[in-house]
């Protein structure tokens, strides 16, 4: 298992990102709020952390949903996986939505997400004057349903 040192400054009431299992790939973010937090249907909400990160470049974090919220109460992140990039020093907050009907509370200290730490690669763009410069593959332009699924 590779691992990455990562600087962590914790203002939260809560403990740092911890892993819950010895295979988890994802450590666990907790709500820094000091009073319950309604989420409300189809709205969305920013719930601070009260962590700040260093990360290493060519390294970014992963902010994703857990899936037991996801599935048990529609609780997600509204754009999917969020980037913590490794120049950013701000806190972390996790932009959460209710998919669901009824609202769901968040209580000061709940699990609501999960972070993971990824090694990314940056592109050097080449930028070409034609689409006919692009290499011939058997898909070519087709798309969204393109395999037949």
């Amino acid at each position: 298992m590779k691992t990455c040192k990562v600087k962590i400054h914790n203002a939260s009431a809560y403990s740092l990102p911890q892993y819950q299992t010895a295979g988890a790939a994802g450590a666990d973010l907790y709500a820094n709020i000091d009073t319950p937090l309604v989420l409300e249907p189809r709205k969305v909400y920013a719930v601070p952390t009260g962590i700040s990160i260093e990360l290493p470049v060519g390294y970014e974090a992963q902010i994703r949903a857990r899936s037991g919220l996801a599935l048990k109460h529609g609780i997600t992140l509204v754009n999917g996986i969020g980037t913590v990039d490794s120049d950013y020093r701000g806190e972390i907050k996790v932009i959460l939505m209710n998919l669901k009907e009824e609202a769901y509370t968040v209580n000061p200290g709940d699990r609501i997400a999960q972070m993971v730490i990824q090694e990314y690669v940056t592109a050097d763009f080449c930028e070409v004057e034609d689409v006919a410069e692009l290499t011939k593959t058997e898909r070519d332009d087709g798309g969204f349903g393109h395999s037949g699924l």
